[in-house]
């Protein structure tokens, strides 16, 4: 029971990856928080249904743990404000959060309308920003009333979109990309209290995803390769005690495989012979640099596509 007695929140939590999450970090001892935007409905005959987190919760306590759901959606600020008190007024504590909720709206950017940019960028980087805000004063609060670091887990949900640039999300690659900002500044601002913030780019198969993984690697028997159940293992681990010194790190995490990424290094410098550049000389270093560099050879790093279990 590595996380008994720390209590998490897995924003998103009521399906998919945040589902898989929320019962691992159940499953290692820790009260969740499982939120999520889905409401109460009707089942097949016409039932009423418990809304998606309850569901989630109910699983976690049919298996000995602790829960409680949360229905919200953490892109609203005071939203997200409540979901952190929540756990602190139920459980006395805020230990970990994992930020999971996200939507598609997939199209290319030159038909892309404002409003799946706005909603992509909303749920994803903003939802982000609302909870992280919230959990990084609290724990800050209690690192400097207690005169020393106090135990703060961040976990972010990025994806390879950012990386490779994938050409028909534009929304969602920018979203992800500037979760990944928003994890290396919050890591350096927390440190000294006693908090980590790392993310991870996973690859699973969900309803969110399902049209995107479309006959991708479909299971033949067993595990399906992108199950959520291989993302959760690596959550669960930098959530808890042994990960203390992980801190602004990037992880690309499916299929039984998970790859620590590099920062990014300077390729080439160009200096000016003068005060300053002028249009001539950046055409002399730059035009020949470029002859010779191939067109796909850019910031892009599609080569994280190919990452699979060795």
């Amino acid at each position: 029971m590595t996380l008994h007695g720390r209590t998490a929140v897995v924003t998103g939590a009521g399906r998919g990856l945040g589902r898989a999450e929320a019962l691992e970090l159940a499953r290692l001892g820790a009260n969740v928080i499982v939120n999520d935007y889905g409401q109460p409905g009707r089942d097949g005959s016409g039932e009423a249904s418990a809304a998606p987190a309850e569901q989630v919760v109910a699983e976690i306590r049919a298996a000995g743990g602790q829960a409680t759901a949360h229905l919200g959606d953490v892109a609203d600020f005071e939203t997200a404000r409540g979901l952190v008190e929540l756990a602190v007024d139920t459980y006395g504590a805020l230990d970990i959060l994992v930020n999971n909720a996200g939507i598609l709206r997939d199209r290319m950017v030159f038909s892309m309308t404002e409003d799946e940019w706005d909603s992509v960028l909303r749920v994803h980087l903003k939802g982000h920003f609302n909870t992280t805000r919230f959990a990084a004063a609290y724990w800050r609060e209690r690192s400097k009333a207690a005169g020393a670091p106090v135990y703060g887990r961040i976990v972010n949900t990025s994806s390879e979109a950012f990386l490779a640039g994938s050409a028909g999300q534009p929304n969602y690659a920018a979203a992800k990309g500037g979760i990944v900002g928003l994890t290396t500044s919050t890591a350096a601002a927390l440190a000294k209290y006693g908090v980590t913030a790392n993310a991870i780019c996973p690859r699973a198969r969900t309803r969110m995803t399902e049209d995107v993984f479309a006959g991708f690697g479909e299971p033949v028997g067993g595990l399906d390769p992108l199950a959520p159940e291989h993302v959760s293992p690596l959550v669960g681990y930098l959530a808890g005690p042994a990960a203390d010194r992980i801190n602004g790190q990037v992880f690309v995490v499916h299929g039984g495989m998970a790859a620590l990424l590099e920062r990014p290094r300077v390729a080439a410098q160009f200096d000016t012979a003068k005060e300053v550049f002028t249009y001539e000389e950046l055409d002399a270093i730059l035009t020949p640099y470029f002859a010779d560099r191939a067109p796909v050879e850019n910031f892009a790093a599609t080569e994280v596509l190919g990452l699979k279990k060795g």
